[in-house]
């Protein structure tokens, strides 16, 4: 592998985790229009932006054959759905002040694929990642304890991406044609939704005065997929441990912005939970970095 060639997959994957962590940005900025609505303003506008990419690339021989799987067919409309539920929990959480919530989603989605892992594909877990997993469940006790209620916007976001994950992990589509087959499956919903809007007079895209959010509700389109294809393009090219440590950017953003931008409220009990959970990942980040020198070194 080629320094030239690492060095452009660390740029594709930073922006794409930049762009991500950006994504508060964008949702608060549409907070007038419901996240049901915003969800399937993005299935629309995505397949569309999809449609001319795939069609500018020539890329449509895969979809007939698809389409001949129903095994194929099963697996990306599950896929489809765990990724449509993930986003709405996570437009939710941002626009109803729950950002620093959902930024801990993302943080502990790695040791939820660890999880994953061990009891859906029957993998060993070694000594350093039960210790990380253990300390990780310390702190979002702790967080439960302290605020009386489990932190479920963060594990229903590390549960939905990590069971997106680990579906397309094995899946039989790349990047950019999986994302929209996905699109593609849930499009007739979303289409019908944004029709039943309008017919009702509820449609925002149509009744806001402000073309600035109808601007960026035709966005989503490409909002959604260029981070997407940018990981994908720098996936290819760095090695996963080096991919696997970029992926702390984007939580990181969300949360900043979480503090900074929209001022939610951070108690140091709550910092505390934060700072066993970020304690669990550096135990998991070292014990992997470490295994994976002796074995190079072996």
């Amino acid at each position: 592998m080629t320094k030239e060639r690492q060095g452009a997959g660390v740029l594709n994957a930073t922006t794409a985790f930049l762009l991500w962590g950006l994504f508060p940005l964008y949702f608060h900025a549409i907070g007038e229009v419901p996240p049901v609505e915003i969800l399937a303003h993005r299935m629309v506008w995505s397949l569309l932006f999809l449609c001319i990419v795939l069609t500018v690339r020539r890329q449509w021989k895969w979809l007939p054959d698809v389409l001949r799987k129903p095994k194929v067919v099963a697996t990306f409309a599950a896929s489809a759905l765990l990724l449509s539920a993930n986003w709405f929990i996570y437009i939710w959480a941002v626009n109803n002040g729950h950002v620093i919530d959902a930024s801990l989603g993302y943080f502990i989605t790695p040791l939820f694929n660890v999880l994953l892992g061990l009891f859906v594909l029957k993998e060993r877990l070694r000594g350093g990642q039960w210790i990380a997993i253990g300390v990780a469940a310390a702190g979002v006790a702790w967080l439960t304890w302290q605020a009386g209620t489990l932190p479920w916007i963060a594990l229903v976001l590390a549960a939905t991406f990590g069971a997106y994950g680990l579906l397309r992990k094995t899946a039989a589509l790349a990047a950019l044609e999986g994302l929209s087959f996905e699109t593609l499956l849930l499009f007739p919903l979303a289409a019908g939704y944004v029709v039943w809007l309008t017919v009702h007079g509820a449609n925002t895209f149509v009744n806001t005065p402000s073309d600035t959010t109808r601007a960026l509700l035709v966005a989503a389109g490409p909002i959604t997929a260029i981070p997407l294809l940018l990981f994908a393009a720098g996936a290819r090219k760095i090695p996963l441990s080096v991919l696997g440590m970029l992926q702390y950017i984007a939580p990181t953003i969300q949360m900043v912005l979480g503090l900074v931008v929209f001022h939610e409220t951070f108690t140091s009990a709550r910092l505390a939970g934060f700072i066993v959970i970020w304690s669990a990942l550096a135990l998991y980040v070292a014990e992997g970095f470490i295994t994976s020198r002796r074995t190079a070194a072996s």
